[in-house]
């Protein structure tokens, strides 16, 4: 008994299942001639269609050859040659009109028309040939999921799902080809309802399910974000392929588990299943967002230890790998190694540079991007004055601005009057950012009035902060940001109590700040730390040592810690003392110790890095002749000889 699949579409279907079969071809066969095979066989489908039309009708009880006529239509199919299957349809429409064998009844025949016209994206032809007879014929599965599967190619999910039901209505037993189609369906559309319904019938029916069945289950569970249901199912299946594994990391990379979906990748290879490309596009965004660049140089490795040749999508992840662990030479080397790029292509190596601080750079690959004929479009432009915002590059950026519209077509949307905005508020210019504010053409978002409030914060303007921070609190009441952004106002200002009744309200709500915390990655571990934490770590002889070192050259160079940047009203030996416990600093240290001398140190923060970690960063470069890369959350710090890529504007 199947489950009833009811859709918005009030098809509700409740059967009890018979199984049927497909008509017995008839018994008397005349074949067609050889040479129709060889023609076909050969790719020449015109003199193959001339041999047809031209041979001798056939008697109403004479089957044409199918054998030939199937073949003549997989050619058609496999060459998208619209022209000879139309031409082959109109033939056998005339000759069953004439009273000859009806050849468009064979379910062969009736399924290769349907994805015929389906692949060249002529689905109202597909569903007449779908419908031609449907009422006084019994059609078996091979048809229903042809026409399904038509839809489903052609971007109509919902019919397809339709398709099924109405399979189902006409009590034909699904089997494993229309199980996976449904799945897919439902995928597509986030039916997780109907999705589970399928399910069951796959439960029910007495054909155990195939590999693709449940590698649809797990697309389906993914998609919908059912991660139990995907381990279910992974770990039921009798044999996993690379499919199966690819939709587990998926569902780890979906739940934001990006440890685990790394831990799943190194555990497939280890069980030697191999990887497809789609299993590297899923894998390096996440080296990406975890800045793990050794991992990600162990995948670019298997790419150019493959046979089969990279395509553009793989390539560009790995260009965006190397560039956000803040390897831009890697990247443009892959870049120039590519032999064709698309639009995606050009913004992703465009952008590496202008979040590493490299914006000379990018704006020589925007250059040459528009001599190549590649329009720019609005994550270009996003990616420029982002970049213009960081660099203190306003003037540049408003002209880059002002030509999105002018030499470009491109409307602004509010993402770029954001980068605007901020870019002017960064600079000091905070009434021309209002300005910008009050007559851009749409509501300004929650971001925009961020950076106006980040801009009182960086330049000490406590009264148009509070204005701010009071139209943020309405649109964004339970984003902890805003209160942390207004507290630090507060406290750059000497005023405490203002900033425990920002702390008060964010406790009456709920609500906390993120803690700091970095990490590292050392060979194929991971090492993470938290600001004030790593007793352990910090108490340990090793750790003494090289923190010693460290403070002795820095105290003949003359650094003295800057406790402003601690806003807690506590005495100066306590700020000194959580400094000491920064998140980049017990980062830095733990490197230093555990990685190669000369190695650059790579360091990702969750936070904006503080001014006094910043100076520190620039020391410990200087005295260990090391260079430190810290991504925090803004932008990349290049540490080298006591100076930062950034120019100390961030």
């Amino acid at each position: 008994m199947i489950p009833a699949i009811s859709l918005s579409t009030n098809i509700t279907v409740t059967t009890n299942i018979a199984a049927t079969s497909t008509p017995k071809a008839h018994k008397h066969k005349r074949p067609l001639d050889s040479t129709l095979k060889s023609l076909t066989k050969a790719g020449k489908l015109g003199e193959a269609l001339r041999v047809i039309e031209s041979s001798p009708s056939k008697s109403v009880v004479s089957e044409p050859d199918l054998e030939a006529y199937s073949l003549f239509l997989h050619s058609c199919i496999s060459r998208k040659s619209l022209e000879h299957g139309q031409r082959l349809y109109l033939h056998l429409l005339l000759s069953r009109d004439k009273g000859n064998y009806d050849l468009l009844k064979n379910p062969t025949i009736k399924t290769k028309f349907i994805t015929l016209f389906s692949v060249c994206g002529l689905i109202d032809e597909a569903l007449g040939v779908f419908e031609d007879g449907l009422e006084h014929e019994l059609v078996p599965e091979s048809v229903w999921v042809a026409m399904a599967i038509g839809f489903s190619k052609n971007g109509h999910s919902k019919e397809a799902l339709l398709i099924y039901c109405g399979m189902l209505s006409r009590l034909v037993q699904p089997g494993n080809f229309a199980f996976s189609m449904a799945l897919k369906a439902c995928a597509d559309l986030c039916e997780l309802r109907v999705g589970k319904a399928v399910h069951a019938q796959i439960i029910k029916c007495n054909e155990e399910p195939d590999q693709v069945v449940n590698n649809a289950l797990l697309r389906l569970y993914t998609e919908c974000g059912c991660f139990d249901e995907v381990l279910r199912v992974f770990e039921e299946m009798p044999q996993q392929n690379v499919v199966s594994w690819n939709s587990l990391i998926a569902g780890f990379v979906h739940r934001k588990q990006v440890f685990e979906s790394l831990d799943t990748f190194r555990r497939m290879q280890g069980e030697e299943i191999g990887f497809s490309w789609v299993t590297l596009t899923t894998v390096l965004p996440v080296c990406s967002q975890l800045t793990v660049l050794n991992s990600g140089k162990e995948i670019h490795a298997q790419i150019v230890k493959s046979t089969r040749k990279p395509d553009v999508p793989v390539l560009n992840s790995l260009v965006d790998m190397y560039a956000k662990c803040g390897a831009t030479d890697y990247s443009r080397r892959v870049f120039d190694g590519m032999q064709s790029k698309d639009l995606t292509s050009w913004n992703t190596m465009l952008t590496g540079y202008a979040v590493n601080g490299c914006l000379q750079k990018a704006m020589e690959i925007f250059n040459e991007m528009v001599e190549c004929g590649i329009g720019p479009d609005a994550v270009t432009f996003i990616a420029l004055l982002s970049g213009c915002s960081h660099a203190g590059l306003t003037d540049e950026g408003q002209r880059l601005f002002n030509k999105m519209k002018k030499n470009y077509g491109l409307s602004p949307s509010v993402e770029h009057y954001a980068c605007l905005v901020d870019m002017l508020g960064r600079a000091g210019r905070i009434k021309e950012a209002l300005e910008v504010v009050k007559f851009m053409p749409m509501k300004p978002i929650g971001s925009i009035w961020g950076s106006l409030l980040n801009s009182c914060r960086l330049h000490g303007n406590v009264s148009l902060g509070e204005a701010i921070a009071e139209q943020l609190f309405e649109l964004e009441p339970n984003n902890p940001g805003n209160y942390v952004l207004l507290s630090n106002i507060y406290a750059n200002a000497g005023m405490w109590d203002n900033v425990k009744i920002v702390r008060d309200m964010m406790e009456r709500r709920g609500m906390k700040k993120e803690a700091g915390c970095s990490w590292v990655q050392i060979k194929n571990r991971i090492h993470t730390f938290v600001a004030g934490g790593g007793f352990e770590f910090r108490n340990s002889a090793e750790y003494k040592k090289v923190w010693n070192q460290l403070m002795d050259a820095m105290e003949e160079i003359g650094y003295v810690p800057n406790t402003s940047v601690v806003l807690h009203d506590v005495n100066e030996a306590t700020k000194s003392i959580w400094l000491c416990g920064h998140s980049e600093r017990l980062a830095t240290v733990f490197s230093l110790i555990h990685s190669s001398a000369g190695a650059p140190i790579r360091i990702t923060k969750n936070l904006r890095v503080c001014v006094d970690c910043h100076t520190w960063m620039k020391i410990v470069s200087s005295v260990t002749r090391r260079v430190i890369v810290l991504r925090d959350t803004n932008r990349f710090h290049h540490f080298r000889g006591g100076a930062c890529s950034c120019k100390d504007y961030w």
